[in-house]
C-alpha cells in the first residue's frame, strides 16, 4: 500500500465539474503528461519549492478531496483552496448585458482561474506556444516532461511526468531543444528564464498586474506570454493575451457577432470589464461561439508573427 503524504478534505467548494474546467487552462492538450483525469479523479503532476509531487482531485459530498504524494505533497495540499480560486470574488462579475455570456456563468458558477503559485511551471508552455500552431507546441511540451522531465511520484499514473527543473532546463543542448522542434529564439527564452527561475517564483508575492510587467523584462517574453502565465500561475483576473492569432476574433464574434477583429477591437470591447476582463474571456472560450473559418488552415511553422 502506498503511503499518503497529505490528505485533505473541502466542503463546500464548487462542483466537481467546475474544478476540472477552472484547472482546465494548465492542461497543455490531451497527451499532456504532468494531468490525467481517470475515473472522475484529476491527477496533477508537479514542481514545487518543496520538490515533486503528484496530487489527485476528487468530488466528495459536494466538495473536493486532495490527496498528494511525494516531498511536495504537503506544500501542494495547503495550496489547494488557493489553486482552485476558492479565494477569488467573482460576484461583481456582471456580464448580463450579453445573455449567452450571463448564461455561461449562470451554468458554470463555480468556475474560477487557476492559481499554481508556480510561475516556471506556466512560463515554459507559454513560451513553447509563441509563433507556433497549438499542435506544434503540444507536441514539444509532451517530448519535453518525457525526456528531460521525471516520473510523477507513485501513486500517479505510471505515464505521468514532472516538468523538468529550472537546472534541467539549463543542460539541454541545443541540438535537444532542436530534437523537440524548438527554434533558437524560444530556446533562448526558455534558458533566459530558467537562468532566474527563483526570483521568478518571487513574483507570486506582488500584485499579478506588478508581475505582468516584470515578467516581460526576461528576455523573449512580450506582453502575451507574461499574460498566459499570470492567468495561470496567479489568477490574474485581468490578464488579456494580446498578440493572439485567433483571440481577437473569439472575442470579436462573441460579442458582437462580427467574424474578424483585432487586438485594438477586442481591448475596446472588454473596456467595461477592465479588472476581470480575463474572466471575461474564460467565459467567452466556455461559450462554445467559433467565429467562421475563412481558407484553409495554416500549416504548422507558418503562424503569423
Amino acid at each position: 500500500m502506498t503511503a499518503v503524504d497529505a490528505h485533505r478534505r473541502w466542503v463546500p467548494a464548487p462542483s466537481w465539474r467546475d474544478v476540472v474546467l477552472t484547472l482546465a487552462p494548465l492542461r497543455r492538450g490531451g497527451g499532456d503528461p504532468a494531468h490525467r483525469l481517470v475515473s472522475g479523479t484529476l491527477w496533477r503532476a508537479s514542481r514545487t519549492p518543496a520538490g515533486v509531487v503528484s496530487v489527485a482531485l476528487r468530488p466528495v459530498s459536494g466538495g473536493v478531496e486532495a490527496t498528494a504524494y511525494g516531498p511536495g505533497a504537503a506544500w501542494l495540499v495547503e495550496r489547494v483552496p488557493t489553486m482552485l480560486g476558492m479565494d477569488q470574488d467573482w460576484s461583481e462579475l456582471d456580464v448580463s448585458a450579453v445573455p449567452r455570456l450571463y448564461e455561461t456563468h449562470r451554468r458554470h458558477l463555480g468556475l474560477r482561474l487557476p492559481n499554481t503559485g508556480l510561475v516556471l511551471e506556466s512560463l515554459v508552455p507559454a513560451i513553447l506556444e509563441q509563433k507556433v500552431t497549438g499542435m506544434e507546441a503540444r507536441a514539444a511540451w509532451r517530448m519535453l516532461l518525457y525526456r528531460y522531465g521525471e516520473p510523477a511520484p507513485s501513486p500517479a499514473p505510471p505515464s505521468m511526468r514532472v516538468p523538468p527543473a529550472a537546472a534541467d532546463l539549463l543542460a539541454i543542448p541545443t541540438w535537444g531543444w532542436h530534437r523537440l522542434g524548438v527554434d533558437g529564439k524560444r530556446q533562448r527564452a526558455i534558458r533566459a528564464a530558467a537562468s532566474v527561475a527563483e526570483r521568478l517564483e518571487a513574483f507570486t508575492g506582488y500584485p499579478a498586474a506588478v508581475a505582468r510587467d516584470l515578467l516581460t523584462r526576461v528576455p523573449g517574453v512580450g506582453v502575451w506570454t507574461a499574460a498566459e502565465t499570470t492567468a495561470r500561475a496567479f489568477g490574474d483576473p485581468d490578464a488579456v493575451s494580446v498578440g493572439d492569432h485567433h483571440l481577437p476574433h473569439l472575442v470579436v464574434h462573441t460579442l458582437t457577432g462580427r467574424p474578424r477583429g483585432s487586438d485594438a477591437e477586442m481591448l475596446e470591447l472588454l473596456a467595461p470589464w477592465a479588472g476581470q476582463r480575463a474572466r471575461v474571456m474564460r467565459l467567452i472560450e466556455l461559450g462554445g461561439v467559433m467565429p467562421p473559418r475563412f481558407g484553409p488552415r495554416l500549416p504548422p511553422g507558418r503562424m503569423p508573427v
